[in-house]
């Protein structure tokens, strides 16, 4: 749109004035005459290409491209079906392999005897070098002869049996099993040592499992030990270890002897000593009481 001003000659002031041009009227008109007869003309174009021949040449090619396609399926199922199938020979057995590993390398860790059994741990290197040095120092020594009995003959199963009952083993470095005579005398201490519960009242100890079942209910294997004093150089008396006067012969002379444990065992005495009197007090005059009728 194109505008022009016209201004009036003389003393009144200028009207601006809008006056359409009719050029650009007449140029829009026959752009869209144009336009009109370009698309007409590629319509027209279009139908003369769509033929009957035409069509039936599409449909003849989409039928040639289904069934080609139909055929290169079949022919994929086809020979997956035949890299499924297996064929075997029945009639030449071929031998299965061997499963058995052969000789397996010794473990590194070795259990004991039992649920709680002492584990060993086995270094290879230690062991090569304990047998280097064996080899080049002294030959291995022979076989031990089998052991006989008094008279003369290889002891019985019986007596093999007996024999190994007595110790607990060289996992528990040959824990000697106690003889019946010594057993009431050793339940003296395994029985002082059970109640150590009472003895101090700022410690508490797990109950043992055979505690309360008498000389049954001691353990197979056991011994008892004596805590061997510190050297000292020159001989010397040392804090760490107990003077000879108060060094005991069993477990329960030293706690009779103790005085701290006397003193405690006094003292939870005289409290039970209490609460049993104080059951006792008054109870004829509670009884007197109970016996009076109600109204």
């Amino acid at each position: 749109m194109s505008s022009t001003k016209v201004i009036d000659k003389g003393k009144s002031k200028a009207i601006p004035k809008i006056v359409q041009s009719a050029l650009h009227d007449s140029s829009t008109s026959t752009s869209d005459s144009d336009s009109d007869s370009s698309s007409d003309s590629s319509d027209s174009e279009k139908d003369k290409d769509i033929t009957p021949e035409y069509l039936k040449s599409l449909i003849e090619t989409a039928r040639q491209n289904a069934i080609e396609k139909e055929r290169q399926m079949q022919i994929s199922k086809d020979g997956a079906m035949e890299e499924d199938i297996i064929k075997v020979d029945d009639t030449k057995d071929r031998p299965l392999p061997p499963l058995n590993p052969g000789t397996l390398p010794a473990p590194y860790f070795e259990f004991g005897e039992g649920r709680f059994g002492p584990v060993s741990i086995r270094d290879p290197d230690i062991e090569r070098a304990i047998a280097m040095t064996s080899s080049i120092l002294a030959p291995a020594p022979p076989a031990p002869p089998p052991e006989l009995t008094k008279s003369g003959k290889p002891p019985t199963k019986k007596e093999i049996k007996a024999m190994k009952n007595k110790t607990a083993g060289p996992s528990w470095y040959d824990l000697p099993a106690p003889s019946e005579a010594d057993l009431p005398r050793l339940y003296r201490e395994v029985e002082a040592l059970r109640l150590r519960n009472q003895l101090d009242p700022k410690r508490f100890y797990k109950k043992d499992e055979g505690e309360g079942k008498g000389i049954k209910g001691l353990p197979k294997h056991f011994a008892i030990g004596t805590i061997l004093p510190s050297s000292t150089p020159f001989g010397t008396a040392s804090t760490d270890n107990l003077p000879r006067s108060q060094r005991k012969r069993t477990f329960v002379d030293e706690l009779v002897d103790d005085a701290e444990a006397k003193r405690y065992a006094k003292k939870k005495f005289d409290e039970l000593q209490s609460v049993r009197g104080a059951k006792g007090r008054a109870t004829l005059h509670k009884k007197n009481a109970l016996r009076k009728p109600k109204w």
